[in-house]
């Protein structure tokens, strides 16, 4: 007889993966590039602490500096709608936990990675190193102006809202190039937006609510 709790009542590696990519699919992530770059990084390596068993969860989890981790869903929505070519240079603002930056290094020729907290870009850093994702480099910076240095990028992704897109990112994006950015007032829900820049100006795509942290100008001293 098997005892209540023992290891064969605990979820598999394989019947976990299953789980996470059905809810993907359920949520509407159905890109296959992208779920195959969502099966190959380990979310877990990304949630520390007290919320590590909740790694799984299709749901946004607190991280260090009063920050967040995405729910999967929406890394998922968001890296689909931007729509990333193998040869692309992309533009993260917003390393967070790295978890974002991991998944478009599995689409992209390199991504560039900004956070204005110094300790969650060592954290991250520590992780790709650990994973050895030569392709990402990250930067304690203030996101809010970009990486000029680096620029034009062909995709941009942002993970804190903004009021309006900025300008300076909007001024980095190729002719061509596409940009994902949660717009709004922080205290209320905001509108995920998908900037494409054409010859001529930019059209903007209303894609979904959202809720992230706001964008916040300047270094953190942590």
């Amino acid at each position: 007889m098997i005892e209540e709790g023992g290891p064969e009542d605990e979820e598999t590696d394989a019947e976990r993966k299953m789980r996470f990519l059905y809810a993907l699919r359920s949520r509407g992530v159905t890109d296959t590039r992208v779920l195959t770059a969502m099966e190959r990084v380990d979310r877990g390596l990304f949630v520390r602490g007290h919320f590590a068993a909740r790694a799984y969860d299709d749901m946004p989890l607190p991280i260090a500096c009063g920050q967040t981790i995405s729910q999967p869903s929406v890394v998922g929505l968001m890296t689909q709608a931007l729509n990333v070519q193998p040869r692309d240079t992309v533009l993260e603002v917003g390393t967070g936990s790295g978890y974002q930056a991991a998944i478009l290094s599995q689409l992209c020729r390199r991504v560039y990675t900004v956070d204005r907290h110094r300790r969650l870009v060592r954290e991250a850093q520590f992780v790709f190193q650990s994973l050895g994702l030569v392709n990402i480099t990250a930067f304690a910076a203030d996101g809010s102006f970009g990486l000029p240095d680096q620029a034009p990028f062909d995709r941009i992704l942002v993970t804190a809202a903004a009021e309006d897109p900025p300008g300076p990112l909007l001024a980095q994006l190729k002719v061509g190039g596409i940009m994902i950015v949660p717009v709004g007032q922080s205290d209320t829900v905001q509108s995920l937006i998908k900037v494409t820049r054409g010859q001529t100006g930019y059209d903007y795509e209303e894609l979904r609510p959202v809720r992230f942290v706001p964008l916040v100008e300047g270094l953190s001293s942590d």
